[in-house]
């Protein structure tokens, strides 16, 4: 049987506290939701530990995870972000921050908040999420938009029912579990 999130965790300097507060409590706030999609569109391809020891300086480079702050970087703030050696400093990922910021935008004058429009269209699978993730941000593949919503709580998975955080997790209700919040069958 293999190991879970829920079994390597907790305990660990960085993972324990991650997963014992944060990982698949719900989120409400764009910049809460915007700094979990850049990190983990950052974490594609590395450790998720490497991510969480990064975690204060992408708080830093990015404006606190301000949406507003971020749609506005140009041009010398791409360059400062590709030579901060305390984020990760991959291009492709850099400008998905900066756009995806700025789309967070549209979605506030649309629906109010990047909150809002996630329970717009929850409940959906997780192909649908993916489709229309793909559609609307950059940077978004089936691994990301998984771990983003289960993370923030608009997918179930993130804690086995075992885990004595599901429990808190649960009491917070989370998307996933509100009543006619399973995910619809992808036609």
């Amino acid at each position: 049987m293999a190991l879970t999130y829920c079994d390597i965790a907790p305990g660990h300097e960085w993972h324990g506290p991650y997963h014992d507060e944060e990982y698949g409590f719900p989120l409400a706030s764009d910049a809460e939701l915007f700094e979990r999609l850049i990190l983990e569109i950052n974490q594609a391809g590395l450790s998720w530990l490497t991510i969480l020891k990064k975690r204060d300086a992408f708080r830093g480079a990015y404006g606190g995870f301000d949406p507003e702050v971020v749609a506005a970087y140009g041009a010398r703030d791409r360059r400062r972000l590709l030579a901060d050696a305390g984020i990760i400093r991959n291009r492709l990922k850099v400008d998905a921050a900066i756009a995806n910021a700025a789309t967070i935008l549209e979605l506030r004058a649309s629906h109010g908040s990047f909150a809002a429009w996630l329970d717009a269209h929850h409940p959906r699978s997780k192909d649908e999420w993916v489709k229309l993730f793909k559609r609307t941000f950059r940077f978004t593949g089936g691994e990301i938009v998984g771990e983003f919503l289960m993370s923030t709580g608009y997918l179930p998975g993130a804690h086995a029912k075992s885990c004595p955080v599901f429990q808190r997790v649960a009491s917070r209700r989370p998307a996933w579990m509100r009543a006619g919040a399973g995910p619809r069958r992808s036609a």
